[in-house]
């Protein structure tokens, strides 16, 4: 009984509502469970089909069936390790370095794998619009390989958070200034749009500055995945 109200439990989770309405997310596979734990996430619950593979202590490991992994995981195949945390507290944003932005970032393998490089590049804090994809989304999280546990993820009001902040914004544009041959300080925003629209007009009108990504040869693809852009435009950000 006692594993059969944890399987509705964790199922609610794969939906957003349900993974406010509790506090909880889970991750899953062995390495991805391994650096929550490292983090000091506040832990609700680890399910294994082998408790040989971690030590976290029995009043948290679960030893469950295949069959009983499968009913609560996200994957096709289940990776032998299914972890639920609670969700972190809100941090204060901090403005001594660098902060990335995302207007409406809608695909979750998109979102994971920008905070996997905000964490390849210490960007340490993440602020995101109410209508970005959820950083607990089960794709994302499993696109994140991890960095979650690293990157400090905000969701607000973006244009707000823009207008308060005394910070120099930089917006990116299809027809904005070279990212080369821009003065890019110690700190700053930069503010990364949804794939398909961009920048909203209301964002884009607070930001100062619009910078781009120069494309070499005879114009041929319309755009860069905004992922890929943002690896770009972050390591710009840190060469300079």
């Amino acid at each position: 009984m006692v594993v059969k109200n944890q399987i509705k439990l964790i199922k609610s989770l794969h939906q957003k509502k349900y993974r406010n309405l509790h506090g909880l997310f889970f991750v899953e596979g062995i390495k991805t469970v391994r650096e929550l734990l490292d983090s000091g996430l506040e832990v609700y619950g680890i399910y294994t089909t082998d408790n040989s593979v971690l030590d976290v202590g029995q009043d948290f490991q679960v030893l469950i069936s295949e069959s009983e992994l499968k009913k609560m995981s996200s994957l096709k195949n289940p990776n032998t390790l299914l972890g639920v945390f609670y969700k972190p507290k809100t941090q204060e944003v901090d403005f001594t370095d660098w902060i990335l932005a995302l207007d409406h970032v809608s695909d979750p393998g998109n979102l994971g794998t920008i905070i996997r490089l905000c964490d390849w590049f210490g960007i340490r804090h993440l602020v995101c619009s109410p209508d970005t994809v959820d950083c607990y989304n089960p794709k994302v999280l499993q696109a994140t390989m991890g960095s979650i546990a690293r990157v400090h993820v905000v969701y607000t009001n973006l244009l707000k958070f823009l207008r308060k902040s005394k910070k120099q914004i930089f917006c990116t544009s299809m027809d904005g200034q070279s990212a080369y041959g821009t003065n890019l300080r110690e700190s700053g925003i930069l503010v990364m749009g949804n794939e398909t629209h961009g920048i909203s007009p209301e964002v884009e009108a607070v930001c100062h500055k619009k910078i781009g990504i120069p494309q070499f040869g005879n114009p041929t693809a319309e755009s860069l995945n905004v992922a890929t852009a943002t690896a770009i435009f972050l390591n710009e950000i840190r060469r300079g």
